[in-house]
C-alpha cells in the first residue's frame, strides 16, 4: 500500500505547502518591517533550502 511513489508525492506535496508557508510568512514579516528585509531574506532562503534537501532526502533514502 505505501509505496515509494506516495511517499515521494506526500514529501513533494509538504515541501510545496512548507515553501508556500515561508513566503507567505516572509512577505508579511517584510510587510510589518521593511527595515529588516535583507535579513528576512537570508533567512527564508536557508529554510527552503532546508525543506527542499528534506525533500530530496525523502526521494533517495525511501527503499523500493
Amino acid at each position: 500500500m505505501f509505496t515509494k511513489a506516495f511517499a515521494v508525492a506526500l514529501a513533494a506535496l509538504a515541501g510545496g505547502i512548507g515553501i508556500g508557508l515561508l513566503g507567505s510568512k516572509a512577505a508579511e514579516a517584510t510587510g510589518r518591517n521593511p527595515g529588516a528585509a535583507t535579513p528576512i531574506l537570508v533567512v527564508s532562503i536557508i529554510l527552503a533550502a532546508l525543506i527542499e534537501g528534506i525533500f530530496i532526502l525523502s526521494a533517495f533514502a525511501v527503499p523500493f
